[in-house]
């Protein structure tokens, strides 16, 4: 079988040659060891900066070459997300006007402070006025909005990707989902649904209007999926409860992916945290594979399974943590395991978020080198 074969044989709950493997990110310097140069796939810092220069053309030729050569390379991986050759701005954007103010931090015209954490790889907003004096009104979100095409130009580095990888590999494409409303951050947020209802419902069915509209847009040749991503629990709990999420995110969930299913693509969802009771709407919504399984919030492939059995494939089961922190032998022990789960359970094996920035090389290559050697049937 190659990867298509095994993915939708999976899907179907189908036999396969061996579990399916499938990473949700993969970030640039496990990406720069493998490829032997210097990239801006998931390079967070460098990419920003380029786009603040206005060089988003060298970016482009970054994601479009040093995806396929990574891919190339990592033969064993059965499926590739959109985000590793990521929606990029569009041809002729403008670049936002921003100033370094110090070593590590920068300054946009808003008055936004961005500041470099070299930990993670990222920039973090540290200050944010316009959030803080930001107001919303229902009159600002129309449920009928003008909706524009979108700038074709936003998927050259998706589309090459997709051409050269989409005949021997299942590739997943960006979808917006925006079940969840959080305005002005997770906290703010969450306390709008209950000061404010009417404005996230309006706010909710403004967003479906312009996702639904743009899927036919969206929907990229030689894609064969696509992958929400909303999270929706903490390490111990969904952030609200089921009857919420169900009055609230479950109708946009649902209109979503029956839209998507109608242009003949699978749907996936990425959400971290713990959601076991949030996982019967995922089901009933139409949602086909659920990605993520944070291993610390209690989502393990083998009960997952024993609770909701073929209604839906689970993608992950290889800890984050052990990853990053664990010995090789730590990193195999974990594989094993996670595979001898997913071959009872007809899953698909990955880490259980991305391969994080700081993943050392050799317990990267210890996964690969021990998934091969046991996930076969």
């Amino acid at each position: 079988m190659n990867s298509i074969e095994r993915v939708e044989n999976v899907l179907k709950g189908n036999t396969v040659d061996r579990v399916p493997l499938g990473f949700y990110l993969v970030d640039c310097d496990t990406i720069e060891k493998v490829i032997g140069r210097q990239t801006y796939v998931r390079n967070n810092i460098a990419r920003q900066i380029a786009f603040w220069e206005g060089r988003r053309d060298e970016v482009a030729e970054s994601y479009k070459k040093d995806t396929v050569d990574f891919f190339r390379k990592v033969e064993l991986c059965d499926i590739i997300t959109a985000k590793e050759a990521a929606v990029l701005p569009p041809k002729d954007y403008e670049p936002p006007k921003v100033r370094k103010i110090a070593d590590d931090k920068y300054e946009d015209e808003e008055g936004r402070i961005f500041k470099i954490s070299k930990l993670s790889n990222e920039f973090v907003c540290v200050e944010d006025p316009v959030a803080k004096r930001q107001e919303y009104s229902i009159e600002d979100f129309p449920p009928d909005p003008e909706i524009k095409p979108l700038d074709e130009s936003i998927f050259e580095a998706f589309d090459f990707m997709s051409e050269q990888m989409s005949g021997d590999r299942f590739i997943l494409g960006p979808g917006s989902l925006g079940a969840m409303v959080l305005l002005g951050g997770m906290e703010k947020g969450l306390m709008e649904y209950v000061m404010r209802p009417e404005l996230v419902r309006a706010i909710t069915k403004h967003n479906l209007s312009i996702n639904n509209a743009h899927t036919k847009q969206m929907i990229r040749k030689g894609q064969r999926g696509v992958l929400f991503e909303q999270d929706y629990g903490t390490t111990r709990a969904s952030l609200m409860s089921p009857e919420m999420f169900r009055e609230f995110c479950f109708p946009a969930m649902k209109s979503r992916t029956e839209t998507i299913k109608s242009f003949g693509q699978h749907v996936f969802s990425h959400s971290c945290g713990y959601t076991w009771e949030l996982l019967d709407m995922f089901i009933e919504a139409g949602i086909e594979c659920y990605q993520s399984l944070q291993t610390d919030a209690g989502m393990d492939i083998a009960k997952l399974h024993e609770r909701f059995g073929n209604k839906i494939v689970f993608w992950g089961g290889i800890a984050v943590e052990t990853l990053l922190t664990g010995s090789m032998d730590d990193v195999r022990a974990n594989v094993r395991e996670a595979v001898s789960k997913a071959k009872l359970a007809n899953a698909i094996i990955g880490p259980s978020h991305s391969i994080a920035y700081g993943t050392p090389y050799d317990n990267f290559m210890a996964m690969l080198d021990e998934f091969n050697k046991c996930a076969s049937y």
